[in-house]
């Protein structure tokens, strides 16, 4: 028997004459996990309503498709292109078995002209989506997340009942089912219907379970927005860690995690990335201990209020990021993903690191100030300088390191001359990422990367990369941009001395204006302010006479950071606050999270 559209949620309270009239030309259906509801390019063929399940809307991607968020029931899907009368600009798909309902464009139009208040209701929806876009939205956000454990010897539950009452202190509200929790229900009785209504009681589902040939395992992997798998530092992975067969929309879309457990000194039986690797993940974070920072952070990426930093380059001006860090922590703020690039992404990497505040400005300070890092010059073939003493102190610092086994995710940001287009470095060798990052082109060498890449600084496409955090993660996001508009001082440029009349006046530890000139013809085509508008706190310390060279205006500019930060955290943030029928905290109680913990 047909349903009634009085039974569908998002039409509650159309009057009967118009429901009746809808019923008959009205489609109710199902869409299976993992199958397409519609695909971008399509043109518009009605619009849909999730009635029961879930749905998500993605857009093509490199590697095949990129989330956009997801879709809850209640919601209209394909409503923009139906009113415009254009292709659908993005893909939807069925996360879970789904139940929908579709009024074609004449049932459509019938509904809007006969009831204008679901017109509104429509125009809200869009108009909330348009401006959340490249924003983080709670209902956009995963909920269910499949907690599966790679290995016996991990207690799953323990694990999940420990994020459960992390998120608590955070004032949300997450539910733990095991397998013993459902032994008692059917599979029918485990339909779309029963996660919609853990969803509306709670903030996240945790569906917890080992690897097993189980209906419940099946169940949880096939049901969940995201998978996280939690794997042993000191184990091997499986290879494959799932057979190609097992159905799973999460994987499926590589909305898949790895939580890496270290137990106190692991013996070396596999490279991090491996696990990686193995699971096909997206994101890699590490827990080495059971009651720690690494649990509150991991709380806070499933409650949206997990802080993403991005430090821009800027030359020596980007000492400033450093006064900015101390401020930042001083207030009690958390980094829970860390990026950068060029010398914002050497200061990032010192955040990562872990490095308290004297310990990183003593670094850079050796590093950067006590004596000019370019300053080993030579007769241009492909820089002035030969890169050795860059070289040098990147390895001095950050030793063999490498970026996917820093406690904080962390990404540094290149040039590829080859491909033309942007590097976003998330593993390998910390110390060779950040070279490749700092390499000013004529100035430093540039990287060779394998067969087919050379990389050169940052800045040259990205200098500011809020986008690239933006994919990265969904919680807050504090940018803090020291690059100077202006960049260039003509006044370097009138009749300029040769290279001995600059050392004679300057000495080696000062870089010769070719620096500028260089940054500014490499970054001509760049917008200046490219990246502000994303960043949900925006830090930008005035530092009018600090140009990008001066390396030794290091005390300066630590001191223009720290004060900017200050005044930036003395401001109220209305981006911070989520929407009222979100039930997790703002930025109120940060401060006070790591005491908590």
């Amino acid at each position: 028997m047909k349903p009634s559209l009085a039974d569908a949620t998002p039409l509650g309270g159309i009057p009967p004459d118009v429901l009746t009239a809808l019923d008959a030309v009205a489609e109710w259906f199902s869409v299976p996990a993992g199958y397409p509801l519609l695909s971008a390019g399509e043109p518009p063929d009605g619009v849909y309503f999730l009635v029961s399940g879930s749905l998500a809307a993605f857009k093509p991607a490199e590697r095949g498709h990129k989330l956009l968020g997801y879709i809850r029931p209640g919601e209209p899907v394909g409503e923009m292109a139906m009113i415009a009368r254009e292709p659908h600009s993005a893909s939807v798909f069925a996360m879970r078995d789904s139940e929908i309902l579709k009024l074609p464009p004449g049932a459509f139009d019938l509904l809007v002209h006969a009831h204008p208040a679901m017109m509104e209701h429509i125009a809200r929806i869009m108009l909330a989506r348009a401006r959340a876009t490249g924003k983080s939205s709670p209902r956009s956000d995963p909920k269910v997340y499949a907690m599966i454990a790679t290995s016996p010897t991990i207690d799953i539950e323990l694990r999940a009942r420990t994020l459960q009452a992390a998120l608590r202190r955070l004032g949300a509200r997450a539910v733990v089912i095991t397998e013993a929790d459902v032994l008692a229900i059917s599979s029918e009785g485990m339909n779309s219907a029963w996660f919609d209504a853990l969803e509306q009681k709670n903030d996240a589902v945790f569906l917890v379970s080992p690897i097993a040939d189980t209906r419940w395992f099946r169940t949880c992997i096939r049901q969940a927005d995201r998978i996280w798998f939690f794997a042993r530092a000191d184990a091997l992975p499986s290879t494959p860690l799932l057979p190609p067969e097992e159905a799973s929309p999460a994987r499926q879309f590589r909305l898949v995690d790895v939580i890496l457990l270290h137990h106190g000194i692991d013996r070396k039986a596999t490279t991090t990335n491996e696990w990686r690797d193995a699971c096909d993940a997206a994101r890699l974070f590490h827990w080495r201990g059971l009651e720690d920072a690494d649990a509150a952070r991991l709380a806070r990426v499933i409650a949206r209020r997990s802080i993403g930093l991005v430090l821009s380059g800027g030359g020596a001006r980007a000492y400033a990021h450093i006064g900015v860090v101390r401020a930042l922590r001083e207030a009690g703020l958390p980094f829970d993903v860390i990026g950068g690039t060029s010398m914002g992404a050497v200061i990032a990497a010192c955040v990562a690191m872990g490095w308290p505040n004297e310990e990183i400005e003593r670094r850079i300070s050796k590093a950067f100030v006590e004596s000019n890092p370019l300053g080993d010059y030579v007769i241009p073939v492909v820089g002035l300088s030969r890169g050795r003493r860059v070289d040098d102190r990147l390895a001095e610092h950050f030793g063999e390191t490498l970026i996917e086994d820093l406690d904080v995710p962390f990404f540094a940001v290149s040039t590829d001359l080859v491909a033309g287009a942007v590097r976003i470095h998330r593993g390998g060798l910390l110390r060779r990422a950040l070279r490749a990052s700092i390499s000013l082109p004529g100035i430093l060498p540039p990287v060779v990367d394998g067969e087919h890449g050379l990389l050169v600084d940052g800045a040259v496409l990205k200098n500011f990369p809020v986008d690239t955090m933006r994919e990265l993660h969904r919680g807050p996001i504090i940018g803090v941009d020291v690059a100077r508009r202006d960049g260039i001082d003509l006044e370097d440029f009138r009749s300029p001395p040769g290279f001995l009349g600059w050392v004679a006046a300057h000495g080696f530890q000062s870089a010769p204006p070719i620096a500028s000139l260089l940054m500014r013809a490499a970054t001509l085509t760049i917008d200046p302010w490219e990246g502000r508008s994303g960043a949900d706190v925006l830090i930008a310390p005035e530092m009018p006479d600090i140009d990008m060279r001066d390396w030794k205006r290091f005390d300066d500019a630590v001191t223009a950071g720290y004060e900017a930060a200050v005044a930036a955290l003395q401001r109220p943030h209305g981006l911070f606050q989520q929407p009222e029928e979100d039930t997790i905290g703002s930025l109120a109680g940060w401060s006070s999270l790591e005491t908590a913990d």
